[in-house]
């Protein structure tokens, strides 16, 4: 018998781990294009063409070719939300971010949001204001 005194063995721990991957056959990305001089305007068919001559110019004809949909864009703020297949989330973002220029003209891309969800994209905690 163990007395209260004794100590008695720790039994062994075991660890799992366990990754679920997502379900969601497309990802949301809302996105917002900010050129270095101001006053360059895009329409929504321009934007769309810059989205993917980004994933062109790094991944190929290939990854041009990935379903890739412009659900909202804003002409005044170049602002968008994106809908892309789960599987080109990361060559989408990629390119997005490594994109320097448009017409010669100095640019960025600022990834907002992103989402399973497009209902998740309709409020953003960091601009929230509570009264």
């Amino acid at each position: 018998m163990w007395s209260a005194l004794d100590k008695m063995p720790a039994p062994a721990t075991t660890y799992e781990r366990i990754v679920y991957r997502n379900p969601s056959e497309h990802h949301y990305m809302k996105v917002c294009l900010e050129f270095q001089d101001h006053g360059v305007g895009l329409n929504v068919a321009q934007f769309k063409q810059l989205l993917i001559s980004a994933l062109k110019d790094l991944f190929g004809e290939v990854a041009a070719a990935l379903p890739l949909d412009v659900l909202t864009y804003e002409e005044k703020t170049l602002s968008a939300i994106l809908r892309i297949s789960s599987s080109g989330l990361v060559k989408l973002w990629s390119s997005l971010t490594l994109l320097g220029s448009y017409k010669g003209k100095k640019c960025a891309f600022r990834v907002i949001q992103v989402s399973p969800f497009l209902l998740a994209l309709s409020g953003n905690s960091r601009e929230l204001v509570l009264d």
